[in-house]
């Protein structure tokens, strides 16, 4: 249930269609964000989870990995078959795809 950066990277190269959903808090997204992704905080997903399409593959992401772990465990139990988790979250991102990237 779970892509690592390098996975999601290679998807984003090849131009794979997915919904790459970032569930940090506002704050979060203010200090770094990927420009892929569509926002929509854990705390929203319930009533905003028709904004996402049950057919497209979907790769969320947190801070670690933890949080989007329990949202795409969650988006799964709603009919989301391709819901994934990066893992690691944006840090792992940072840390191996792009170290220009905040980290916090």
């Amino acid at each position: 249930m779970e892509l690592t950066s390098q996975e999601v990277k290679t998807k984003l190269d090849r131009g794979d269609k997915f919904v790459l959903v970032d569930v940090r808090e506002p704050w979060e997204v203010q200090l770094v964000s990927l420009k892929e992704a569509v926002h929509i905080p854990m705390e929203d997903m319930p009533w905003r989870v028709e904004e996402l399409n049950r057919e497209d593959e979907v790769v969320v992401l947190c801070h670690t990995g933890v949080r989007s772990g329990m949202v795409a465990q969650w988006l799964r139990a709603q009919g989301f078959e391709r819901a994934w988790n990066l893992q690691g979250g944006i840090d792992a991102w940072a840390r191996v795809i792009d170290p220009s990237l905040r980290r916090y």
